[in-house]
């Protein structure tokens, strides 16, 4: 996937994957592009999806500096997240976050805005900044592709903690559960 990309091995892959819509808050990770550049090698910054802030946000990563790459809708999720360093959640609102449970199961560090439901439920698990705060962003990303111990600790952590996850065993047997309780009627 790396290769797909023409991201070299030794440059870091930062990855977010989400719907390209205000909610996302991509204008933040944007803003936050040029300090997180700002270090050798050079990471890339890699945005998986589509929506209505598509065109917007294309022309912006194409005036900032910094290796952004727009990827648009993309069926292969499960290899980027394979092929990434770091997983960069920059959302306004959010609920539980159905991506960062996918990062957590690829063993990435998570680096993530403090808003909705992530804070409970992954307090410990990733490095959480306010949202709308580029500075802060970058701040915490640059913590992570800065220091090897922290980035395996996270790894390490998303990995304790996508072991707590619901399986899709366990989901199927929920829905079949409310199912069952519905048909007793």
């Amino acid at each position: 996937t790396r290769a797909d990309l023409a991201v070299e091995s030794d440059r870091p892959l930062l990855l977010t994957v989400a719907r390209l819509a205000e909610q996302k808050g991509l204008d933040t990770l944007l803003a936050a592009t040029p300090a997180i550049a700002d270090r050798s090698p050079e990471p890339v910054v890699a945005i998986a999806g589509d929506g209505p802030l598509w065109g917007e946000l294309h022309d912006t990563a194409a005036g900032i500096r910094g290796d952004v790459r727009m990827l648009g809708h993309r069926a292969d999720v499960a290899d980027l997240l394979a092929a990434a360093d770091v997983f960069c959640l920059t959302s306004q609102w959010e609920g539980p976050s159905l991506v960062i449970m996918e990062a957590l199961r690829a063993g990435l560090p998570v680096v993530s805005t403090r808003v909705g439901g992530i804070p409970d439920l992954y307090s410990g698990t990733v490095l959480m900044v306010p949202p709308g705060d580029p500075a802060a962003f970058a701040s915490a990303v640059g913590r992570v592709l800065d220091d090897p111990d922290l980035a395996a600790d996270l790894r390490t952590r998303s990995r304790e903690a996508a072991r707590r996850l619901p399986s899709e065993e366990d989901a199927v047997e929920a829905a079949c559960s409310v199912y069952k309780s519905v048909a007793r009627w």
